[in-house]
C-alpha cells in the first residue's frame, strides 16, 4: 500500500511538468543489508542532511584551504537557514587552514563511533605534514544531537605527494559491524579499519595517471560482506591501462583481496543499487569507456552505445558469478531521454535510489556536458535523468546489445518548476546525492551545477526527484563568505 501511495504521489507531481511516471510494480526483495550506507542525519533530528565539499574556498586568507558546508534537512527538505561550515579552524577539528590543503576534496558519510548519528569523513589531499608537500589527510567529524562535536585524524599520508583523501568511501568490509574507510591516494588505496585512530593499512596499488580512483561499496559476490569497487586508468604512464576491480575482505589474510576484474574499461562514476529487485547488489558504471584498445573485447558493452557517454550495468548473481548479466545504454537507447552527442558526458555522475517506491532501485544519471536547445544551444548546460528499475533491471531486455527499452524522464534548469535558467557552462548534473531530506519516506535528489553564475555554483534539491518544489541552494542564498575566487559550489557532494 505504501509503495503504491508514493508512486501515485510522484505521478501527480510529474503530471504538472509534462513528464510521466509508470505505476509501481509489486515490490521486490530488499537490497542487501550489508551495503546500506549510513543515513546522513548528522544532528539527530530524523531528517537527512547534505554535505557539500568546497575545496576551492579561501579560509582565513589561505586560497584553496577549503571547507565543508552542511545543509540541514527539515519538513520542507534542504533549507538554507542554519547551515554550518566546517574548516580546519573549526573547534575540535585537527590542523590549520593552509594554502592548497583542499579540505573537502572528498567527503563520505559514515557512523564511526556507532552512536546512531552520522559522522562526516573529509579528505584534504593537499595537506602538508611535517614539511612534506601534499601528503594528505582524512578527518572524521562526529555528529551528535543538535550538530557536530569532536573530531579526529583518520589518515595521514606517509610521504610527499601521497595525497591521502583525494577519494573516500565508507563501509564495513570486515563484517564486525564497525565502520571502515577506504581512502584514495596517489597510485593507491589504503584502508582504515578503525577510523577512531589514524592507522591505515594497504588496500591496493597501481599507476592511476595522477587521478583520484573511483570508489564504491556493495556486496557484489553475495557473501554478506561489503566489498570495495575501484576504477582507474592511465595513458602512456609508462603504459596505457584501465581497470574496474572488486575487492573482498579475506578474514584469514586480514586484508582486501582482488575478487573480480574487468580490464580495458574505465568509468567516471559508480552507483551501487538493486535495479531488478532480486535482493542482490548491482553496479552501474557511468560514462564507461574503453581506454586500452587492444581489440580484445568491449569492456563497456557495444562500442556504439558509448557515444556521448554510456552506462554499463553489471548485475549481481545468486551463485556469486557477479556481472555475468549486463546491460549497456546511452541517450540513443529507446526510452532514454535525449540524443547521444559527443561531449554530453552522459554518466559522468550516477546515483541509485528507489524514487518511485516499487522496491527496485532507480538510476539517476548526470550529463553535465549536455547542450540545451537546438543547434549549438547552451553548451554544457547539463541535465539529470531518472531511469526506473524493473524486474529485468534498467532495460526491458536481458541482453546488453541495446535491444531493451528504458523508462524515465530528464530535467534541467529550463524545465518548468526548476529554479533558474539553463546557461552555457552550468554543468547541471555534475554531482548527485540522494537522501530523504524531508522525512516523508521518499528519496529526494540533490543535483549540482558547479558552473552556475560564473562557477560560483549551486545545488538544486528536488523532493521525490521530480521538479515541483525544487529549491536552489547557492553560496548567496546560504550566506557563505564572499569568495576571492569561484567556489564551484556543489562539485563535491557527500554520499
Amino acid at each position: 500500500m505504501r509503495a503504491r501511495t508514493l508512486a501515485l504521489a510522484a505521478a501527480t507531481a510529474l503530471a504538472a511538468t509534462g513528464l510521466t511516471l509508470p505505476v509501481a510494480a509489486s515490490a521486490g526483495a530488499a537490497p542487501a543489508e550489508a551495503t546500506k550506507p549510513a543515513k546522513a542525519d548528522f544532528n539527530g533530528d530524523g531528517y537527512e542532511d547534505l554535505a557539500v565539499g568546497v575545496p576551492a574556498a579561501t579560509v582565513g586568507g589561505k586560497a584553496k584551504a577549503g571547507y565543508v558546508n552542511v545543509v540541514w534537512g527539515g519538513p520542507r527538505g534542504l533549507h538554507a537557514s542554519g547551515n554550518v561550515r566546517i574548516t580546519q579552524s573549526t573547534a575540535n577539528v585537527p590542523g590549520t587552514p593552509e594554502t592548497g590543503d583542499r579540505f573537502g576534496a572528498a567527503v563520505a558519510v559514515t557512523d564511526v563511533d556507532g552512536n546512531g548519528h552520522a559522522d562526516l569523513a573529509i579528505g584534504a589531499p593537499g595537506e602538508d605534514i611535517d614539511g612534506r608537500t601534499d601528503t594528505g589527510s582524512v578527518t572524521v567529524v562526529y555528529g551528535k544531537l543538535g550538530g557536530f562535536g569532536e573530531a579526529n585524524t583518520a589518515a595521514r599520508g606517509e610521504k610527499a605527494n601521497d595525497r591521502y583523501g583525494n577519494a573516500l568511501v565508507a563501509g564495513d568490509f570486515t563484517g564486525d559491524t564497525d565502520a571502515d574507510l577506504a581512502i584514495g591516494g596517489t597510485d593507491k588505496v589504503v584502508v582504515n579499519y578503525n577510523p577512531l585512530t589514524d592507522r591505515t593499512r594497504p588496500g591496493m596499488a597501481d599507476r592511476m595517471g595522477g587521478r583520484a580512483p573511483v570508489l564504491s561499496t556493495g556486496d557484489y559476490n553475495a557473501d554478506g560482506l561489503t566489498d570495495l569497487a575501484v576504477a582507474y586508468y592511465t595513458k602512456q604512464q609508462p603504459y596505457t591501462q584501465s581497470h574496474v576491480m572488486l575487492y573482498r575482505y579475506d578474514k584469514q589474510e586480514g586484508r582486501l583481496l582482488l575478487d573480480w576484474s574487468n580490464s580495458n574499461g574505465a568509468t567516471s562514476a559508480y552507483a551501487t543499487g538493486d535495479f531488478n529487485g532480486d535482493g542482490l547488489d548491482d553496479l552501474a558504471l557511468g560514462n564507461c569507456r574503453e581506454i586500452a584498445d587492444e581489440n580484445i573485447d568491449d569492456p563497456c558493452g557495444p562500442e556504439e552505445l558509448t557515444k556521448g557517454g554510456g552506462v554499463h550495468i553489471r548485475y549481481g548473481n545468486p551463485n556469486g558469478s557477479f556481472g555475468s548479466r549486463k546491460q549497456t545504454f546511452n541517450q540513443d537507447t529507446p526510452g532514454v531521454p535525449g540524443t547521444a552527442e559527443t561531449g554530453d558526458g552522459f554518466g559522468e555522475t550516477v546515483a541509485a535510489a528507489d524514487v518511485n517506491g516499487d522496491g527496485r532501485d532507480d538510476l539517476i544519471v548526470g550529463a553535465p556536458g549536455e547542450t540545451i536547445g537546438s543547434g549549438t544551444g547552451k553548451k554544457a548546460a547539463g541535465t539529470a535523468t531518472v531511469l526506473f528499475g524493473d524486474d529485468k533491471g534498467i532495460l526491458s531486455a536481458d541482453d546488453e546489445l541495446g535491444d531493451g527499452i528504458a523508462n524515465g524522464y530528464s530535467f534541467h534548469q529550463d524545465t518548468y518548476q526548476i529554479p533558474g535558467t539553463a546557461e552555457a557552462g552550468d554543468r547541471f548534473g555534475a554531482a548527485l546525492d540522494t537522501g530523504d531530506y524531508d522525512k516523508d519516506g521518499t528519496p529526494d535528489l540533490a543535483v549540482a551545477a558547479p558552473g552556475e553564475n560564473a562557477s560560483s555554483g549551486g545545488v538544486w534539491a528536488a523532493p521525490g526527484a521530480v521538479p515541483p518544489g525544487t529549491t536552489a541552494l547557492t553560496p548567496n542564498s546560504l550566506s557563505l563568505p564572499a569568495p576571492s575566487a569561484p567556489l564551484t559550489y556543489g562539485a563535491v557532494l557527500g554520499r
